[in-house]
């Protein structure tokens, strides 16, 4: 089983994972547990403040140091693996996905207001993940996104592994057009290919949308698609 540990100021916001659709079957199926950790729990200020003024003159406030600390420890064991939320953090892939769906007791932690003391970061945090190039108030909604992305890869967590790597970033290329019936709407047609029975087809027309799609859609991708071509052309012929 993976666990996994939320760090946050608001617990309630991770509530309905418990009954979210892959997440839900997950935990119900004993693949993936979630223990959500209320920061202010750990506050030693009588009004429960767990931020202050950052040094320096910058705006903004951040979760002190000690709360954050003693919230950690509460919770971290030997082998535990922490990732720190951040907009200033390593962009989350697929392949991380993958990679974060190895960790069997993950701890994350959900930064707020400006963020948290550096010296948690550069001291006791093994990750930091941005879920894109840009700024939210908390790290709930990210964390939600890594473990939604991290636990499809648990074994045992969807039917059919297969079906995974036909997933867009599996590899270079996105996932190709898909259809299901009717095989005729409102005049546009499902392709003859997939209907052929015939498996060499299929597997080549799905091959051929994923290229037309991502070179559609993600130029970028299909850049990086054609490099790896030439490179994958080069080394077979030396």
């Amino acid at each position: 089983m993976n666990k996994v540990t939320i760090l946050t100021l608001f617990p309630e916001s991770f509530e309905f994972l418990k009954t979210y659709g892959v997440i839900g079957k997950a935990i119900e199926n004993k693949k993936l547990e979630i223990n959500l950790v209320n920061i202010r729990d750990f506050s030693n200020d009588k009004h429960n403040h767990v931020d202050d003024t950052v040094y320096g003159g910058a705006a903004g406030m951040l979760i002190k140091p000690q709360v954050l600390y003693d919230a950690l420890m509460s919770v971290k064991k030997q082998k535990s693996k922490v990732c720190y939320m951040s907009a200033a953090g390593k962009k989350l892939n697929q392949k991380l996905a993958i990679d974060f769906a190895e960790i069997k007791d993950l701890i994350i932690i959900c930064g707020h207001y400006e963020g948290i003391d550096a010296r948690i970061t550069n001291h006791y945090v093994d990750y930091e993940i941005s879920i894109g190039d840009y700024v939210l108030t908390g790290g709930e909604i990210p964390a939600m996104v890594l473990i939604d992305s991290m636990a499809r890869f648990i074994e045992g967590v969807v039917g059919k592994r297969e079906s995974l790597i036909t997933d867009s970033h599996y590899n270079t290329l996105i996932q190709g057009d898909e259809y299901t019936k009717p095989r005729n709407f409102r005049g546009y047609m499902v392709p003859s290919e997939l209907i052929s029975g015939d498996h060499k087809r299929v597997d080549e027309w799905n091959r051929r949308s994923a290229i037309d799609k991502t070179r559609r859609v993600r130029p970028d991708l299909y850049e990086k698609f054609l490099r790896e071509e030439s490179k994958d052309g080069i080394n077979q012929e030396n």
